[in-house]
């Protein structure tokens, strides 16, 4: 899953990045309010994590105008201001949750899962493509009813095909959702994966992930 972080604090944000990462997430770090609404606008992501103040457009105002343009993704929202009446606007200009700085990274994680977890249309519990599964709640893999372990990079390939099932996805759409934005856009990191996945699967004549020439990969319903 995808995430975009919003956070000016250069010490905060790498540290909530590596975080995030090692939990398996791929995210986009923004430290304005401006390019964060922008990038959001054009590619949402599965959860928005907003700190409130920031340089330039403030996390409100972000909120309120992504919330205006009908942007329906979770959002987290992290402030240092810890009074009732900012909590009280920091949710009322649309966001989900609200986390007061300083906090511990168990407790980010736990709201990060909670909001990932609703709302139900937007995060099903459970994928299914022919005879593969995918369990997003346990994170597990079967085919038929042999379990296939996955690494936390292949799991979220295989999800985001199994969330565009039929739909053909370039390269470049893999790694923007699967890797961080600035992953190098030449490299054959995409391949290497998806062969990984087909052997996983037992997919030798690509009957499942299809090879699309020119375009990039399909998963076959």
């Amino acid at each position: 899953m995808r995430i975009v972080l919003v956070e000016d604090n250069e010490n905060l944000g790498r540290y909530t990045l590596k975080t995030l990462e090692d939990e398996g997430y791929a995210v986009d770090w923004k430290k304005r309010g401006e390019s964060a609404e922008q990038s959001v606008r054009n590619n949402p992501p599965d959860l928005l994590i907003l700190d409130r103040m920031l340089p330039g457009k403030d996390g409100v105002a972000v909120c309120k105008a992504l919330r205006a343009a009908d942007v329906n993704i979770p959002i987290l929202m992290l402030t240092a201001l810890g009074e009732i009446e900012d909590r009280v606007e920091g949710l009322d200009s649309g966001a989900d949750d609200y986390l007061v700085k300083p906090f511990e990274m168990e407790e980010l994680l736990a709201r990060v899962r909670a909001l990932l977890r609703r709302p139900p249309e937007r995060v099903h519990e459970i994928l299914t493509v022919r005879d593969v599964s995918l369990s997003l709640a346990d994170r597990t893999i079967t085919k038929g009813n042999a379990s296939i372990s996955l690494t936390l990079k292949e799991f979220a390939i295989l999800e985001y095909l199994m969330r565009n099932v039929d739909q053909v996805l370039s390269r470049a759409q893999i790694l923007e959702h699967c890797w961080e934005f600035d992953y190098n856009p030449f490299s054959n990191i995409v391949d290497v994966y998806i062969r990984q996945l087909r052997k996983k699967i037992d997919d030798d004549h690509e009957s499942y992930i299809k090879t699309v020439r020119g375009a990039g990969y399909r998963l076959a319903r």
